[in-house]
């Protein structure tokens, strides 16, 4: 979801966009990205590396002069870390190398984008289905959760990557109605345990400010309802799942004269289950005194033996904020 001070630049930016962007839409197309380093995370003590439990490796400040770069809310990375993919919350793929160096992103490499098709091979930006904001790949498939329509989407990815059709997965009731700009930011598959395999879907905030934010397992017969709770405030808007089964929930918060924050949590696995109320600990907290924008996508790989997280942020279009990419380690 937007940051609501962004919104009116968000959309001049979309009202302003060229023609020829717009006959881009049913093409994928390659795209040039520049990349700068983030050498400190906390930029006020260079030498400092770690965080909570997390341990910063590096980051990138991304740009392109394409229209349709920007506005990431989803993020995957494969095993073996090398591939990217990510999505806009305007219908569109991102695919692409990571380059690393010693450990740490340098750039990115192959970069493309595609117009992300529905059932019938038509542009998602073109219908009220365009709000793609989460995003889990697994088994070949390619999960995706919509905004404003509250759907998932499903692509089979293995075959045909950014050339996939959307087909539409059963979503219960009690997720249509979500409030319209605060849907699903959230998406992951179960990798262990009784719920293996079942979709996780969290709602950024289906609330009140200080209410829980509602979450459900799909896939698995009927659906299981759940409840996160939202201490200090934090909207959620993404998960990813540790290779044991423990949930990471990617979460932030804005405030007028403040600025912006972000968390990220840990969840037992054994605690995801029907009619739970899930909290737990706090692996990393940051504000605008790190290098931190509006983090709307985690991944989680691993790499020799190491747990790696990687994060994207959401930039609305907006010429005063930026698309980072974080990498840190989970201690």
């Amino acid at each position: 979801m937007r940051l609501h001070r962004r919104h009116l630049l968000a959309g001049l930016a979309g009202l302003a966009l060229p023609r020829e962007a717009l006959a881009a839409e049913q093409t994928r197309f390659p795209v040039e990205i520049a990349a700068r380093r983030i050498s400190a995370f906390e930029p006020r003590s260079p030498d400092r590396r770690r965080f909570g439990a997390l341990q910063f490796r590096g980051g990138l400040v991304l740009s392109c002069h394409h229209p349709r770069f920007g506005g990431f809310s989803a993020l995957w990375r494969s095993a073996d870390g090398r591939d990217l993919v990510s999505l806009t919350d305007r219908g569109y793929w991102l695919t692409a190398k990571i380059a690393s160096d010693k450990g740490r992103p340098v750039g990115l490499d192959a970069a493309e984008m595609a117009a992300m098709l529905d059932a019938a091979g038509r542009p998602l930006a073109r219908s009220r289905s365009f709000d793609t904001e989460s995003l889990a790949i697994v088994g070949g498939q390619a999960y995706v959760g919509v905004e404003r329509t509250h759907e998932i989407l499903r692509f089979d990815w293995a075959r045909e990557g950014v050339e996939a059709r959307a087909r539409s997965l059963p979503v219960p009731a009690a997720l249509k109605k979500l409030p319209r700009n605060r849907g699903l930011e959230a998406l992951g598959i179960v990798p262990a345990g009784a719920h293996k395999g079942a979709i996780v879907a969290i709602s950024e905030r289906s609330g009140k400010e200080d209410e829980p934010t509602l979450g459900a397992l799909l896939g698995q017969g009927a659906p299981a309802f759940f409840q996160v709770a939202r201490p200090g405030g934090y909207d959620i808007t993404d998960l990813g799942f540790l290779p044991g089964g423990d949930m990471l929930l990617l979460e932030r918060w804005y405030r007028p004269l403040r600025g912006a924050g972000m968390r990220i949590r840990r969840i037992a696995l054994a605690d995801l289950k029907a009619g739970a109320l899930l909290d737990g600990p706090v692996l990393i907290e940051a504000d605008l005194g790190c290098e931190i924008d509006n983090m709307e996508g985690l991944s989680v790989h691993q790499e020799n033996g190491r747990t790696i997280l990687t994060l994207i942020s959401d930039d609305n279009f907006s010429i005063i904020q930026r698309t980072l990419l974080l990498e840190f380690e989970l201690v």
